[in-house]
Formats: structure tokens, sequence, C-alpha cells
């Protein structure tokens, strides 16, 4: 009824109902937007008339963002024109977790069949490290509930097996954090430690109260927290994120921990971070702040005289975890913070190692001055600097030769044993489930 291109034999046998029909579809891929990284690397087009086709406009209603997705255009059609279907898609999996489908999943009709993933690359064209996923579907009634897939290897031979689940949002990991509101005061942007915003009008640049960092969070799902949660000391620049305070630094060191610490792999791509099923120990809460710390994405810095929209800046660390007289400093910090609140706190001897082995590099670093070009693109000119400057600094002499070489290796040693000691525990405690 909508355009009239549906063969009349097809419409006969659908109108009858007397035969089974059997729909196998591999649906364009195109998106209104292409935030989505899945949808870069397969080739999305970035069409806005996507999501203002005559079925977008005048079927989904009741869909949310699924209308900028054809594949879910062309599966919301087919329910209702050719209703008590059996479906087998190819396609990727965000419609089965994803928080931008939720609506989707609550108004689309279909009860899970069987189906398998195999590796994206399985498909000539296709790059990235996502699973591609082959589903039935019967449509007409049910819903998308827990889905069990087999898992395939490139030559198609069973490997084992993935579940994926269909969870309310209510329950994803991102909502579990208070988020604090801005203020009026304002911050440099910054993409990076000591990187001001190249954009003039980024969409954060105010602070909030009692803020002592941002932290940079993505989006809620796997693929995407390698490259998107960071610690700043001021506003990020991306804006998707929210200011660390001391009321929720305690939650914003655990989801910093957790969504980090898991590997990405191809299987577990799509997998969505959720809120804690069982109370969490005061030493997996201090280890998750140690670990934070010590993080090659703990951004966090102080720096003077940073240029941006013709002004000069300054940020402060709040999270130097040592008093100055400890690392051999001479000079007081601004912010004292870190050291006041590791007091009394709980701490594991894995954690504790990484705490020990910390402090000797930071030492390190006090007990010599770099050379003019290190101070200056490390923005050196503040005794309270960040674990990101101690460590390229500390990078800079063992390539310049001129200093006592440091050895990284005790450090690196003592942090993997604490990452292997707290991955296992983002399962336990139902951060992620699989």
């Amino acid at each position: 009824t909508l355009t009239k291109k549906l063969p009349p034999t097809l419409q006969r046998i659908i109108q009858k109902g007397d035969k089974k029909v059997l729909v196998l579809i591999n649906p364009p891929y195109g998106e209104a937007t292409n935030a989505d990284n899945t949808s870069k690397v397969i080739g999305a087009k970035n069409k806005a008339g996507i999501a203002k086709t005559k079925w977008a406009k005048n079927g989904m209603e009741n869909y949310g963002k699924a209308t900028n997705e054809l594949f879910t255009q062309f599966v919301t059609r087919l329910s209702k024109e050719i209703p008590n279907a059996v479906l087998g898609m190819f396609s990727t999996l965000k419609y089965i977790n994803s928080e931008n489908f939720a609506l989707f999943r609550s108004n689309w009709k279909a009860t899970y069949l069987n189906g398998f993933i195999v590796h994206c690359r399985v498909f000539d064209g296709l790059k990235g490290d996502f699973p591609i996923g082959f589903l039935i579907w019967k449509t007409g009634k049910g819903m998308i509930n827990e889905v069990t897939t087999e898992v395939l290897d490139k030559e198609g031979n069973p490997i084992g097996s993935k579940n994926f689940f269909n969870l309310p949002c209510s329950d994803f990991l991102n909502k579990w954090i208070a988020r604090p509101k801005p203020n009026n005061v304002g911050v440099i942007p910054l993409s990076s430690a000591i990187t001001p915003s190249p954009m003039p009008k980024p969409l954060c640049q105010k602070w909030s109260d009692d803020a002592i960092g941002y932290m940079s969070a993505g989006t809620n799902d796997l693929q995407n927290a390698g490259q998107g949660v960071f610690l700043l000391s001021s506003a990020s620049a991306r804006a998707h994120g929210f200011y660390v305070n001391p009321q929720n630094i305690e939650k914003a060191a655990i989801y910093f921990a957790v969504t980090r610490i898991v590997k990405h792999s191809w299987i577990v791509h799509n997998d969505q971070f959720l809120q804690p099923i069982a109370r969490l120990s005061r030493e997996f809460k201090g280890d998750c702040l140690i670990w934070m710390l010590f993080n090659s994405k703990n951004y966090t810095a102080s720096a003077n005289n940073l240029d941006w929209n013709g002004k000069k800046w300054s940020i402060v660390n709040h999270f130097i975890p040592y008093a100055p007289d400890e690392v051999g400093c001479n000079k007081r910090w601004e912010s004292y913070f870190m050291v006041d609140y590791l007091a009394g706190k709980t701490f594991s001897k894995e954690a504790r190692k990484v705490l020990s082995e910390g402090k000797e590099l930071w030492r390190q670093y006090f007990a010599e001055k770099d050379g003019k070009t290190t101070r200056d693109s490390l923005k050196l000119n503040r005794p309270d600097v960040g674990w990101y400057q101690v460590r390229k600094a500390l990078e800079a002499r063992n390539d310049d030769g001129g200093y006592a070489p440091v050895s990284f290796e005790a450090f690196q040693e003592s942090y993997r044993l604490l990452t292997e000691k707290l991955r296992p525990l983002v399962y336990e405690y139902g951060f992620l489930r699989g």
C-alpha cells in the first residue's frame, strides 16, 4: 500500500495466508547520522533523508532512533506488510541491546529462533573488529529477550556461543552516577591532558560546583570504552561525560576501571555495561581508584599559561596520591584532595604495590630537572604535575640518554597483577554479562 512495488503474486500469497513465507535479507546499511564507529567502518552513508523516508514518517512513530536506520525501517515495514513471516537477517547486533534501540525492542514483535555470529571481515570490503549476526526470527508476536548465538570462525567452524541481553536502559552503568550540573564559571576545554580544544566553541566550557575533574564517558558499550573513557583536570571538548567531585568520585573510579579493564574483542563488541548486582567490597572500590590513578588514560595534569580563545588559563591537579615530601618535592601542591581522600581507604596488596612503585617513579621525576623542550611540551611549569606528565617526562629522559635510565618494569608488573585481580570481578559483580 505504500509503494505498490510488492509483486502481485506475492501479495496474493500473503493475503491468503495459506503458504509459509521465508524472508532472507541483507539490508542496505545507511544511517541518518554516522555517530557510531561500526557504521563508519561498514561504509554506511551519512544521509539526512534516511530518517524522512515515507515509511519512517508514516510507519515508525514509536520506534525512536531506529528510524535513522534503513535496515530497521525494512524490518518494521516487513512486520506490517508480511505479518507472521520467518525472517533470517544478516546485520550488526546493535538492535539487540543498544541503548538507542530500546524503543525498537519495545515495539517490534518477534520471537528469536536461532542464529550465529561471525567476524565482520568474513564479508568482502568490511573493516573493523565487530560481529555480523545471522539471526532468525518468527515475526508477529513475542519480543527480543535473551539471545544466544553460535560463534563461528572465519571458516565457518563453531568455536563457542555468545549471549546478548535486552535489559532496561535504567540498568545501564551510565545511569548509575550522579551527573552534577554546570555552573557559570568558565574553564578551558581540553582535547587531551594539556592540549586546549582546537574548536572555537566546544560544547563544554563551564565548570561545576566542587568539581575536581571531568570524565569523558562516551557511550555505554564496550566498543567505545577504549577511546571514549578518560579523565581530565578541566572540561572535555567532547562534552560526553560528567564532572567528578568528592561526592561521586568513588563511583567515577569504579566506572573508569570496569569500562576500561576488559579487553575489547569482536565477540564482546556490543556488550553493554550494567550496574552491579551485588554489594561492592571496600577493597574493590579502593583498588579501582588506584587502577584509575595509574592508568594511561588518566590525563589529569597541572599547567599554567595555556592559550585558548584569546586568554591564558591554568589547570590544577587534584589527583596526586602523594604528599610533596614523600616524593622529594620541596614545594607545596595547590590541592591535597587525593592525599586526604586515600587516608583510611582499604586496598589489596596488589594495589598497595602499585602505589609503592608509582611513588618511586614520582621520586625519580623530582630527582632531576628536565630540559626546556620537555618542560615546554609537557607544560611542566607547576610542581603539582599529573601521572601523565610524570610518565611522559621520564620516557623523554630515557630517549634523551643524558639522564640516569629509568626502568618502568617493576611498576608495569605490579599494575599487570592488579589488572588481573580486578578483571574477573567485573563479571562477578555483574558489570558485564556474557
